[in-house]
């Protein structure tokens, strides 16, 4: 379907002087509730994006993959999912520039490339014939911005006026013979919301209106939403976030331990007006506190306040320059042959639920905008209500172009709404699939699910819980259907939904990498076995969960005999699936570690014990975690293991599973490199009996188990090139 659209279509789009120009304005964390077109001016005005809407077309069913800012800009690049992409989330994480893009594409076709202001994928901007970002998140005053030649420059002035005139010079200086994209990636309105001088006192005029939503107590739903930490309550800073000077006069009700940066970087000029805005402000704020004045709630009311002014200013600076790129377009006589797009990475939490930030796939965060002007070929002032995705950009700004769109790439081009007059053609998607990895930050719990035009389907997988929401009778998503008898049709519906989207886009979680860094003790021993690793090579790795961690407690003895004086790491986490191990191989530091010569892998068992996932999936992940080790380390030889028995009889659903794994993983050992052993009959009777002198919770080994498997794999090992003992 895509290519016989594209055919159709490629003789009005290859006419090389008729290819239009694409200018797309991102924004960080721009919530649709913060644009005028969208929300009819409830918080406030935004007469510049506005303008794209009274032009062209209003998406208001537009959606991310991953809400968080780093993957959704992979995603938006590639047109791919996060598990597809690589660049699943913020933590660690570095965005592979060398796999294809939609800039690349656009730039091997003869267009002129550029991107000015946020990048926040760690490598170098590719596929670009001019570039300039800012370094991580940025800042708002005075910025500092990395430069091709590998420098850092910094410039004077305020972020949004200094991305917008970076991008109005290269217009003015690029090649007029060739057509062009230009990215203007805006820093606004991500935290910590540092308006410029200009838009200090907007809205001090009086209270803007609350959400209803602002008190939360996440009743009806999931228990893991308590477990968050991104509430306007509890997780706003007194300096970073509330802009006050000095120590924390009030720690039971604002953080400690960030000061706002951005008055570090101010000149003293800026610091002049800055104060002369919030001083008075904050001083009322303190004397009322003083005097015992303000409730709990009246303070939770007042940082809203704070908060929500301040990201609406930062909006407004950024509309600002909105207005002068459009004007330049307008005055030159560029806007008959230039598409203009603006987006945001995702959406953002105005005090809605409690909660500032994103991640959730509910409304307020998984929620895009995205508005189009396309003159001549998108009627001014038309909305749509068809499902797209940020993985669709790709591939809609590649067939706009008449450039061929990949195979490879996961969205559908969405040129056919466009033509359509923003309605969805008859063999449109019905639903959407999101995914959220996790991360410390925040502490929003991994989750991924499912959205139609009316339903939501959210799983939990630490809890196995699902979250099932009608749309148009629970717009604010307060109830969750998923056990309710009356719905049961709905969630079994929405459940194919979410399968089918899963096999549609190869999702399979033992196959992507997830850390657990939210955990404690997990991080603390990473950290641990990445400082052990660093101090020098090693000769052998055992790689696996806790049943291999077990050597350093009920295996001591027997790791001293056999490994204690041959150069061995244990590389064992208690709970690990094959998606942590993954991670730990592809994000750990193995710096020390230059060319061991076997790795012992066992991994699995917890992939059927905690999800009990498929062999298939389980199996899909060991092979993923045994193609990252042969990556990681060329020349290594491996032995890998079969997932260990559990349970007492032959007959334990879970043994049964493991033993399909098995049967599945055996065929890794294609080569010389990887040996295959199963070590059941080593642990298990004539019968296929467990014995607890062996396995003492029929899951774990004894003492004497370890001396079994240490027994059982030493003639593997020297084969493998391990000296003798």
């Amino acid at each position: 379907m895509r290519l016989l659209f594209f055919a159709l279509l490629l003789p009005t789009l290859l006419v090389a002087a008729d290819r239009p120009n694409i200018v797309f304005i991102f924004s960080d964390d721009h919530a649709v509730e913060a644009i005028s077109a969208y929300s009819g001016g409830r918080l406030n005005h935004t007469p510049n994006i506005d303008r794209l809407a009274k032009e062209g077309m209003v998406f208001e069913n537009s959606f991310c993959a991953n809400s968080i800012c780093g993957p959704s800009r992979a995603c938006i690049l590639t047109g791919k999912h996060s598990h597809v992409n690589g660049f699943l989330s913020n933590e660690k994480a570095r965005f592979d520039g060398s796999q294809e893009t939609f800039p690349k594409l656009l730039q091997k076709s003869g267009y002129q490339t550029a991107l000015f202001g946020k990048w926040h994928l760690v490598s170098d901007p590719t596929g670009f014939d001019a570039w300039e970002v800012l370094p991580g998140q940025g800042s708002y005053y005075n910025p500092d911005f990395l430069q091709m030649d590998g420098k850092r420059k910094r410039r004077p002035g305020y972020c949004s006026d200094i991305i917008t005139d970076l991008s109005l010079d290269w217009l003015k200086e690029r090649d007029d013979d060739k057509p062009f994209l230009l990215m203007c990636q805006h820093k606004a309105p991500h935290r910590n919301w540092s308006p410029p001088a200009r838009h200090l006192t907007k809205f001090d005029e009086g209270d803007l209106p609350l959400p209803s939503t602002l008190f939360d107590d996440y009743a009806n739903r999931a228990g893991l939403l308590k477990e968050h930490e991104m509430g306007i309550d509890e997780h706003m800073y007194w300096g970073h976030d509330m802009k006050f000077h000095g120590k924390n006069q009030f720690p039971g009700a604002f953080s400690s331990g960030i000061p706002n940066g951005e008055y570090r970087r101010m000149t003293d000029a800026q610091k002049r007006l800055w104060d002369a805005a919030y001083e008075p402000k904050n001083q009322a704020f303190i004397d009322k506190m003083k005097a015992g004045q303000l409730s709990k709630e009246e303070v939770v009311k007042w940082k809203y306040q704070r908060y929500i002014k301040d990201y609406l200013r930062t909006v407004q600076a950024m509309d600002d320059g909105i207005g002068r790129l459009l004007d330049h377009l307008d005055a030159t006589g560029l806007s008959e042959n230039t598409i203009v797009i603006y987006s945001s990475d995702q959406g953002f939490y105005l005090g809605e639920h409690g909660w500032y930030d994103k991640r959730w796939m509910f409304e307020e965060s998984f929620k895009m905008p995205f508005l189009i002007r396309w003159p001549g070929e998108v009627a001014a002032g038309q909305k749509s209500r068809a499902l797209i995705q940020n993985i669709d950009y790709a591939p809609t700004f590649l067939q706009i172009a008449g450039v061929e769109v990949p195979e490879a790439i996961q969205g559908e081009s969405f040129l056919p709404v466009l033509k359509n007059k923003g309605y969805a053609p008859q063999n449109w998607r019905e639903s959407i699939y999101y995914a959220y990895y996790g991360e410390r930050t925040h502490h929003v719990a991994a989750h991924d699910g499912a959205r139609t035009i009316r339903h939501k389907l959210m799983h939990f997988p630490r809890t196995k819980e699902w979250q099932l929401f009608d749309l148009v009778e629970d717009p604010q998503e307060m109830q969750s259907l998923h056990k309710s008898s009356e719905h049961a049709e709905v969630l079994g519906d929405m459940k194919s939904h979410y399968e089918k989207m899963r096999r549609q886009y190869g999702v399979n979680s033992a196959a992507i990498p997830v850390s657990r860094l939210t955990e404690g003790w997990w991080q603390k021993r990473q950290q641990e076995k990445d400082r052990e690793t660093s101090k020098g090579p090693a000769d052998l790795l055992f790689l696996g969960d806790s049943i291999t961690q077990g050597w350093e407690g009920p295996g001591y003895e027997t790791w001293q005999k056999y490994y204690g004086s041959r150069n061995a790491i244990n590389l064992g986490f208690s709970g690990d699936r094959t998606e942590h191990l993954h991670w730990r191989l592809e994000k750990g530091n193995f710096k020390g570690i230059a060319a061991p010569k076997v790795a012992v892998i066992m991994i699995g068992t917890n992939n059927t014990g905690h999800l009990q996932q498929s062999a298939a999936e389980t199996a899909a992940g060991v092979g993923e975690v045994v193609a990252k080790v042969r990556e990681r380390f060329p020349k290594i030889k491996v032995l890998l293991l079969g997932v260990f028995p559990r349970g007492a009889q032959p007959s334990d659903p879970m043994r049964m599973l493991n033993k399909a794994i098995n049967e599945r993983i055996a065929a890794l050992a294609e080569d010389d490199q990887v040996e295959y052993l199963n070590l059941d009959q080593s642990f298990l009777d004539e019968k296929g009996m467990a014995s607890k002198e062996i396995m003492p919770d029929l899951l774990h080994l004894s003492p004497q188990g370890y001396d079994i498997w240490a027994k059982a794999i030493e003639p593997k090992l020297i084969k493998l090139g391990l000296p003798a003992l």
